[in-house]
């Protein structure tokens, strides 16, 4: 067997320190060679024993004079008979206190580790007092224009209720319940486990009761014993404009009925916008398409453009190209949080002119000469030349 090390050396304190140093010292080794912090490590394991025993002698006014005195085995008669045991560790109530009360158990060792820590006390979570109802969520289509102006509608949702046949209880007739002999009507089963040398206290559901606490022993013909029944609820649902496409509005305690007298839910609106035939939207633009004639768009033309709430006149300046975006400001959607309003982008198409009458491939044909793009006299195209040449 290896010599025991110094109770002060294996703390790293002066044989003068404080209590408050002692104390400091322990939980800065706490934390690297706690068994849980290093699983499966043989080596933390003993030497995570070896300061807490040390620990446990210095922070005991009795156990620190005597070891002083008679080192080694004047402490040992301290303890019973074999040595340092886990329930001579005393000083520490929780984990917390060992490693502050700052300290996170959750965030340090994870979800499975309560506040029980070495047999000592903790608290436990309260998983089975009032509970809050579940969210729901309600799909609303609208469209484009709805969302340009914002609408207020009645929406009907369906949820659970209590019972009015058993007024919740879920037994027949409403009558009293029976106290769950397995949890004694506390809905809850504790369990201890022990892992090297940490004590976990798990808390779950009782299986029998379902975590009620109460044995239903003849189940209500309504709701079968839930307590709850299906229902609908009207709903006014105001929807901003300028909400976009998969938006999710929050109505609080709008959702399911809560639990053991717990608060409801919340109910969620997703918005989904339906696509426009005519327009489409980039942000709180919008953005269309409109065709002009090849006279229009080589002239100009003051022509009537469709909005989303009407039409309105725009000027198409003469030579514009197929293609050209022109600008309508302050003519697509308002910003959701109020600040301005989008712009209407249109897309200018020049329709180029087919089944030409007679007389009109005359006109073109003389204004092809006007602009030089008439054929030579001798039928050969500029094409035609550059092939030749």
């Amino acid at each position: 067997m290896s010599e025991k090390r110094d109770y002060y050396e294996t703390l790293g304190v002066s044989r003068k320190a404080p209590e408050d140093e002692i104390k400091s010292a322990y939980r800065k080794l706490a934390r690297q060679f706690h068994p849980d912090v290093n699983p499966n490590k043989k080596e933390a394991e003993e030497k995570f024993k070896e300061i807490s025993e040390a620990y446990e002698v210095l922070m005991d006014k009795g156990k620190r004079e005597t070891y002083d005195r008679f080192g080694f085995e004047g402490a040992q008669r301290t303890f019973d008979r074999g040595g340092f045991t886990w329930s001579d560790f005393t000083h520490f109530n929780d984990v917390g206190d060992i490693f502050g009360r700052d300290f996170n158990a959750d965030d340090f060792f994870g979800d499975s580790v309560f506040n029980a820590f070495f047999g000592g006390g903790g608290r436990a979570r309260d998983r089975y007092g009032p509970q809050v109802g579940g969210d729901l969520q309600y799909n609303m289509d609208i469209t484009l224009e709805e969302t340009a102006s914002g609408i207020e509608k009645d929406i009907d949702v369906p949820h659970a209720e209590e019972c009015k046949a058993c007024h919740g209880t879920g037994a027949k007739d409403g009558k009293a319940l029976k106290r769950c002999s397995v949890c004694d009507g506390s809905g809850q089963i504790k369990k201890i486990q022990v892992r090297g040398y940490s004590q976990f206290i798990n808390i779950g559901p009782c299986g029998k009761c379902n975590g009620t606490g109460r044995i239903i022993e003849t189940p209500c013909n309504i709701c079968k014993g839930e307590g709850r029944a299906r229902a609908t609820r009207k709903i006014h649902v105001a929807i901003p404009a300028g909400v976009d496409d998969n938006s999710r509005l929050r109505l609080q305690g709008e959702g399911r009925e809560g639990k053991f007298g717990g608060p409801h839910g919340d109910l969620y609106i997703r918005i989904s916008v339906e696509p426009h035939k005519m327009f489409e939207r980039v942000g709180n633009d919008i953005v269309c398409e409109v065709q002009i004639s090849f006279t229009q768009a080589a002239l100009g033309a003051e022509i009537d453009i469709p909005i989303l709430n009407g039409k309105v006149k725009m000027k198409i300046p003469g030579g514009v190209q197929s293609g050209k975006v022109l600008r309508l400001k302050g003519k697509g959607l308002p910003n959701l949080h109020g600040y301005g309003r989008g712009d209407q982008l249109v897309r200018v198409i020049v329709n180029i002119p087919t089944n030409l009458t007679r007389r009109q491939k005359e006109l073109l044909k003389e204004l092809a000469k006007e602009f030089g793009e008439a054929r030579d006299a001798d039928g050969k195209g500029f094409f035609d030349k550059f092939k030749n040449e």
